[in-house]
């Protein structure tokens, strides 16, 4: 996205940080980085996620990197991104992500499953939610996974340790399994009663400032054949959404969006 663009959608959106805010396809899941941006107060933002979205490569503002650029607000102290077990944990992907936000434990990452990872050529700071083994050229990242842990006990752990009560919350389906959401992306890991579970320990324990929720399915759209080749290469080629009804997706992500919703609204 160009800043051209982001003033644009800016103005357009206004200033609706404490709204619950429908943001619609999971391509544009760093509109979640306009509303982080207006926060002038200290908070901690969680992304449930099964990308990590924390490239430092351009686009500066887009769908893979937002929360690079979101962490550049000095008011957000801490960032858990709980779900993501994507590749882009894995070589070499893992090359352009954002390991200077892991020093201080600023960022933890906390994938469901993930393999060790290898990082060549680039120190990885000493972090909670790693094992890092360092050398010359190659450092080696064992992740904590969710996966086989007490989650209810493991998250309130988790957020009980946070510098403030106040929090973000941005939500994209794709972290859950497909048969409660449906969109372009891969299929997450969550049950929807396991998001709901640790949504609802945030609700109990912190003060939400905001919250977000992408992922809805939509129809890849382009200006052109080379931006239709782009947008190709970097969606998953297994996608099953392209053998469901559009009609059908609709529905079960809008059953999803109120089952959370309503966990807010009450």
């Amino acid at each position: 996205m160009s800043l051209k663009t982001a003033r644009e959608i800016r103005q357009r959106i206004g200033k609706s940080l404490c709204n619950l805010n429908l943001l619609g396809s999971g391509d544009f899941h760093h509109i979640s980085c306009l509303f982080t941006e207006e926060i002038k107060e200290p908070v901690a933002l969680i992304v449930f996620d099964f990308h990590p979205d924390w490239d430092i490569l351009p686009p500066a503002l887009g769908c893979g990197s937002w929360v690079t650029r979101a962490m550049k607000n000095p008011n957000i102290l801490k960032c858990f991104i709980v779900g993501a077990s994507s590749e882009d944990l894995s070589f070499p992907y893992i090359q352009s992500g954002n390991l200077r936000s892991l020093k201080n434990n600023r960022l933890e990452i906390y994938p469901y499953e993930h393999c060790n990872s290898s990082v060549f050529l680039r120190r990885v700071p000493l972090n909670r939610s790693i094992k890092v083994i360092n050398g010359l050229f190659r450092s080696e990242i064992e992740w904590e996974q969710i996966k086989g842990k007490d989650l209810k006990g493991f998250f309130l752990s988790l957020i009980s340790g946070l510098p403030t009560r106040k929090v973000y919350v941005s939500i994209d389906k794709d972290c859950l399994v497909n048969d409660y959401a449906v969109t372009n992306w891969e299929e997450g890991v969550f049950t929807l009663e396991e998001l709901m579970v640790m949504l609802k320990l945030i609700k109990d324990n912190l003060d939400i400032v905001g919250l977000d929720i992408t992922g809805e399915y939509s129809i890849p759209k382009h200006p052109n054949a080379i931006k239709a080749l782009i947008s190709r290469l970097d969606h998953p080629r297994n996608n099953r959404v392209q053998e469901i009804e559009e009609r059908a997706n609709s529905t079960l992500n809008e059953e999803t969006n109120l089952k959370i919703l309503s966990l807010f609204a009450g």
